[in-house]
């Protein structure tokens, strides 16, 4: 996500009392509480010779179910659309694979990006407009057929039906040839210049330079789909063909998945992936503090038994006096997208960035302060490379909420009283109480507060229909790759307004900013882009204010006392799932 990556669509967080702290300003002293780390760096290490198969987890035993709770469900796991951190990491870790992907190394406890079904991280051109990955001998999907080229350049295709398979990655659209005009193979067949196929070979040629197609190349809509198994794309997600270490056996949407074992993968052709456990079985749209408890209590299904979504505050000494809570980064900001078409005021808008009432929806969303959220003030998360320090609004540094500026500035506009529609789930507490504080804080700031509801069910399609009665959309972003060249592209670039699946959430769009874009992308590579997207980052924070940024994340997981090779993917922000097995 990078990935859409951030696996909720809360935008509220939550604190822990470790220091004394009230609902509104930012003025207690926090000098005692964690920091986050420098997250934004996840995934910057690459190892083109990384060697099948992936050398065994110390201690690691076969056998045994793994579950693994959650109190949110993926949207979809079609591997096209698979584009949020919990959607990614459980195809990518265990079901579909890519031509990259992200090793995690034990020693620095940081994911490394390494060859997957193909045989190194591609060959560009000097250009990097052309690039070529040769597939791997031996590589079968779970009914035993063999995987080819053309199955991988059927899957790039499929990848531009952004009508069909909305809420994927649009990179396509941004660097591909004849992106803006190739609508993928349903409307207009599979005769597409960009992808071509020779024995092994699968060449990408772009539109503009792409020195970062290795790592877009690990996403789930690199694997390999035979075209002839396509026959419905609405259902294909439903059970995608397997090419990984496991298989769906079942799967509920919003509900269950439970995945066994493939029988034709072969660990000689996998740099990354293993085979422990007999099954795993995934719980979505759980209660957090109940799942937590069945942990902690370590009983029964308990010990073997890992959570994805963050520990609720109400636990976390518990968690901590166990001895099994992993704590790590991610590279996700979370953010509150105005509707920049429907909140065209600027003072409006820098008006929400001083009526949000940060450490107190942290407090009420259940995060933790200084462990999984953290007062943001730009976009790009600490570590990423070329990022600037900066406040977008003088004053304003991620936790402070004043109302009294928040109503000064909605005087100056002529727009007291203007009305703030943002979504929240019914189904999910902390949502529900998030957005009772969110909406406290709104009116106290001269706004009128408007919560729109849905459920865990809902919530990322409503957040993704530019029809939606919404003027605010409450969701995190994370890393795609560790520079801004996976982040402004791919949220706040003009030509993504009005696309299916509302890719620009906050419908931004100015032509200064896609100028300097367009500069970027066309005439900058390597430290030069880096630092251009972190002045980019602060150019339209500052003269646009087009989000509110609303807190950094991190991760905090529990898991049972038989679950071994436990590690934080952190470029996900969840469990190193192919790494896990149950201790005997």
């Amino acid at each position: 996500m990078r990935l859409k990556r951030t696996a909720t669509a809360l935008a509220a967080a939550s604190l822990l009392a470790v220091a004394a702290c009230g609902g509104g300003g930012g003025s207690e002293d926090s000098s005692d509480r964690q920091t986050l780390g420098e997250g934004g760096n996840a995934g910057s290490g690459q190892d083109a010779e990384a060697e099948a198969p992936a050398a065994d987890v110390e201690g690691a035993t076969a056998g045994g179910t793994i579950t693994v709770n959650a109190n949110v469900a993926p949207e979809t796991l079609d591997p096209t659309r698979a584009y949020y951190t919990d959607s990614t990491a459980i195809m990518s870790g265990l079901v579909t694979r890519s031509l990259t992907q992200y090793k995690y190394d034990a020693e620095t406890k940081e994911m490394v990006l390494v060859p997957d079904m193909a045989t190194d991280l591609g060959q560009a051109s000097d250009d990097n407009k052309t690039w070529t990955f040769t597939l791997r001998e031996g590589l079968k999907y779970e009914d035993g057929t063999d995987v080819k080229a053309e199955d991988v350049a059927y899957a790039i295709k499929r990848s531009f039906a952004v009508e069909e398979l909305p809420d994927g990655p649009t990179y396509n659209q941004t660097f591909f040839l004849d992106g803006d005009t190739y609508k993928g193979p349903f409307q207009d067949g599979d005769d597409y210049a960009g992808v071509e196929t020779s024995g092994n070979d699968i060449t990408i040629k772009m539109a503009r330079p792409f020195g970062d197609m290795a790592y877009y190349a690990s996403f789930p809509s690199f694997t390999a789909i035979p075209q002839a198994k396509d026959t419905n794309p609405d259902a294909y997600g439903n059970k995608p063909l397997a090419t990984g270490p496991y298989k769906f056996e079942s799967y509920q949407k919003g509900q269950s998945l439970t995945l066994v074992k493939n029988d034709q993968w072969d660990p000689a052709t996998d740099t990354t992936r293993h085979q422990y456990a007999d099954e795993y079985q995934f719980n979505f749209s759980q209660d957090q503090t109940k799942i937590d408890n069945v942990v902690l209590d370590d009983q029964g299904v308990g010990q073997t038994t890992i959570n994805y979504t963050p520990i609720a505050p109400s636990v976390y000494d518990r968690a901590q006096e166990s001895g099994r809570l992993a704590i790590g980064t991610q590279p996700c900001t979370f953010m509150w997208y105005i509707d920049n078409t429907k909140i065209t005021d600027d003072k409006v808008r820098q008006a929400l960035a001083w009526a949000y009432p940060y450490r107190a929806a942290w407090r009420a969303g259940g995060y933790i302060e200084g462990v999984t959220r953290a007062p943001s003030t730009s976009i790009l998360p600490p570590g990423t490379a070329g990022r600037e320090t900066f406040e977008a609004i003088e004053g304003q540094d991620g936790q402070t909420t004043d109302p009294a500026k928040a109503k000064a500035l909605l005087k100056e506009a002529g727009a007291e009283g203007f009305e703030i529609k943002w979504p929240y789930q019914t189904d999910l507490p902390e949502s529900v109480k998030a957005k009772d504080v969110q909406a406290q804080a709104l009116t106290a700031a001269g706004f009128k507060a408007t919560p729109v509801a849905a459920t865990s069910d809902t919530i990322r399609a409503l957040q993704s229909d530019a029809s939606a009665d919404l003027n605010i959309r409450s969701q995190g972003w994370c890393s795609d790759w560790p520079s801004g060249g996976s982040w402004f592209p791919a949220i706040l670039d003009g030509g993504l307004v009005g696309q299916e699946g509302m890719p620009n959430k906050a419908q931004f769009k100015q032509a200064d900013a896609d100028e300097q874009q367009d500069k970027i992308l066309d005439t900058l590579a390597g430290t030069e882009a880096n630092d251009a997207w972190g002045s980019f980052d602060k150019f339209i924070s500052q003269k646009y204010h087009p989000v509110v940024t609303i807190g950094y994340g991190g991760v905090a997981l529990v898991h049972g006392s038989k679950i071994g090779g436990v590690g934080i993917d952190n470029v996900r922000g969840e469990p190193t799932y192919s790494d896990l097995y149950v201790k005997k």
